[in-house]
């Protein structure tokens, strides 16, 4: 897409300034989730509306917290063209301007509450609890924790354990709701797997988060330990579902699917080695993106087969 002609606050706008790339990120652990309970459900007694809303739900939250993102990052000046090394932010282009991303946070953020609403029916009341909490942390990260190394804990939750338990707890008939072992292997898995595409991130901003105050994990570490723990967070990701596949599957070959994602982990992390700096670093970024969408589609296969 030709991002030099693009018009004011126009639908391209809006398409790029939604990172369409990053709704992988929230695919994956609902997706996770849907078969774990689908696996104990079998078609008869499955859930469809619920498994519905919840990818729904991470869709909308997750546009919402990438124009969240543009939006704060550019008021603070954090996304200066001269300096980015990531893909262009809508508002610091002036793609969109900043009242109309501040009216698209306001109307997603009540999309994704009106969309989360439905899921009380399903799974009590905690479900609104837990929904406000995404939504105020969807604030909270970009505007301060993310400044303090908090991010990959925060990911861990909000893209591990809470999307894959919630997932899995509100499809299961009301009688057999128990978050056993087996689902928290797997939420931890998923978001140590995504935890990789921060990683990688923050590795390539380090120098200029250090010189904004951005003290994330990477800045803390140094760069030797960055691109360990990129693999390191892999590895644990890899492990866990490899035990959940075990646990789970009828089929001794099913974990050998998960093999495929520990190749494509490895040969992005050479690539990691390889570049160690500056914009070339995207592409890490890409195929780690394509690596956790992989992920997902192996772990599912993995579980069901």
């Amino acid at each position: 897409m030709n991002e030099n002609k693009i018009v004011i606050n126009s639908f391209k706008a809006w398409f790029l300034a939604s990172r369409p790339k990053t709704l992988t990120g929230a695919a994956v652990p609902v997706m996770i989730g849907t078969t774990l309970a689908f696996n104990q459900t079998g078609i008869e007694q499955f859930a469809v509306i619920p498994a519905i809303l919840c990818f729904l739900f991470a869709f909308i939250m997750q546009i919402d917290a990438n124009f969240i993102n543009d939006y704060f990052d550019c008021q603070k000046g954090n996304d200066k063209s001269e300096n980015r090394l990531g893909p262009k932010r809508a508002c610091t282009e002036g793609w969109i301007t900043l009242p109309a991303m501040k009216k698209a946070i306001v109307m997603t953020t009540i999309l994704a509450c009106v969309i989360g609403l439905p899921l009380i029916i399903y799974g009590g009341y905690g479900m609104l609890l837990i929904g406000l909490l995404c939504v105020l942390f969807c604030f909270l990260y970009t505007i301060k924790l993310s400044y303090f190394g908090l991010g990959d804990l925060l990911v861990l939750i909000f893209f591990g354990i809470i999307p894959v338990c919630l997932t899995y707890y509100v499809i299961m008939p009301q009688a057999e709701r128990n978050i056993s072992l087996e689902v928290i292997l797997a939420s931890l898995a998923c978001g140590f797997v995504i935890d990789t595409l921060l990683i990688v991130n923050n590795y390539r901003d380090r120098d200029n988060d250090r010189r904004d105050g951005k003290i994330t994990l990477i800045v803390r570490v140094g760069e030797k330990w960055g691109t360990r723990l990129y693999l390191l967070s892999g590895l644990i990701g890899e492990i866990l579902m490899l035990f959940v596949s075990i646990t789970n599957s009828g089929s001794t070959f099913a974990p050998t699917f998960l093999l495929g994602y520990l190749f494509l982990h490895f040969f992005t992390y050479e690539r990691m080695l390889k570049i160690r700096q500056g914009k070339e670093l995207n592409k890490v970024l890409g195929m780690t993106a394509r690596n956790m969408f992989i992920f997902g589609i192996l772990s599912t296969l993995a579980i069901l087969i």
